[in-house]
């Protein structure tokens, strides 16, 4: 199966299915002499990992760590880096009625249709579960941009139309995770809040909307014409299951706007030129400004509703299916380190095109 890597010269490869044995992820194209801290990466996979609260899947994974290759003496070698993740709370038998039928707006039917074969048990590489490996190399990717003074940070900026207010100029992870639904606006977080523990006790689901920005990203980031920054942040974003909106900048917004009022102008800056407004999300022509880059990206309701569903079976026969499992009520919380680590992927992979030289 093709279409498992990501990148050109930071190159991540995740293996793995939800219900297998384990995951793991392989980096090609980490620096070498970088001094990397594991317990960083922990601290992501912990925001990621299921069970860390009453409003997300009850599946416990510690998500622990082995690293295979690519370290010595907690310095990367150059060398691909890979790391082992052991899934240990597995219950397959909750999919046992799957094995022959195909859940409503999930990947069951395309990959059948697509390879001539499936794992049924928990969604095979169609899970979230398969991101673990994507955070994994995102908070190595991360290391390597703090150095260079480059800092990501998304949160919940919606969800079920209850919005938020978030100065993204200033918004810090700390405040994120100040709450479970990790949305920074005190106001809006127990709203959101409530309103996922109502769709849970109602057995369904909730959608929305994460932002993110990208402060301290250098100017000329991004390659033409098909390369572009933003082209390569949406394919991004677009991959991680549920997703399935992105937009750049003012996105939709844009389009009710006059371009006297959209155009960013330029006054000169401590290190260049800056703009007074950042309509474009730093990024034009598909190449970073040097202003912060900011996109959102919508996440649809979880398909897996614990309702009775119409649907067919693999024989093309009607059937009534009634889900079983351990499923959010609303992946938008933990798909904040997700989006994260993906923006950290595609901005280390074009930092290291643009700017990276091996010594000597």
């Amino acid at each position: 199966m093709p279409g498992n890597s990501l990148g050109r010269r930071f190159r991540v490869t995740t293996f793995g299915e939800s219900h297998g044995p384990a995951l793991g992820v392989v980096i090609d194209g980490v620096p070498p002499g970088i001094v990397l801290d594991l317990g960083h990466v922990a601290a992501d996979l912990a925001r990621r990992r299921p069970g860390q609260s009453a409003i997300t899947s009850p599946r416990r994974e510690a998500d622990t760590f082995e690293v295979l290759s690519g370290v010595f003496e907690g310095k990367t070698l150059g060398t691909p880096l890979a790391m082992l993740f052991r899934n240990t709370d597995v219950k397959s038998a909750d999919y046992d009625n799957l094995r022959d039928t195909y859940r409503p707006s999930h990947a069951d039917y395309t990959y059948d249709a697509r390879f001539g074969l499936r794992d049924h048990r928990g969604g095979g590489r169609a899970s979230a579960r398969e991101t673990v490996g994507r955070v994994a190399a995102g908070a190595v990717a991360r290391q390597v941009l703090l150095a260079q003074g480059i800092e990501v940070v998304a949160w919940v900026a919606e969800v079920a139309g209850i919005g938020s207010t978030v100065d993204d100029t200033t918004v810090g992870r700390q405040d994120v995770d100040a709450n479970d639904v990790r949305c920074p606006d005190v106001a809006a977080a127990p709203a959101i809040d409530a309103a996922i523990r109502a769709a849970r006790a109602e057995g369904d689901t909730l959608g929305g909307i994460v932002r993110c920005t990208c402060r301290g990203v250098p100017p000329g980031l991004g390659s033409p014409v098909f390369d572009k920054l933003e082209a390569d942040l949406a394919k991004a974003m677009l991959s991680i299951p549920a997703a399935k909106g992105f937009e750049s900048g003012s996105g939709y917004g844009g389009t009710t706007m006059r371009g006297s009022a959209h155009n960013d102008p330029f006054v000169p800056g401590p290190r260049g030129p800056v703009t007074t407004t950042n309509h474009s999300g730093g990024i034009q022509g598909g190449i970073s400004n040097g202003m912060p880059v900011n996109f959102s990206v919508a996440f649809k309701p979880v398909a897996t509703i614990f309702s009775p569903q119409s649907t067919v079976n693999d024989r093309g026969e009607a059937v009534t299916l009634k889900p079983r499992g351990r499923h959010d009520p609303c992946v938008l919380p933990r798909a904040v380190p997700i989006v994260e680590a993906m923006a950290c992927l595609v901005l280390v992979d074009h930092w290291l095109e643009r700017v990276w030289r091996p010594a000597g």
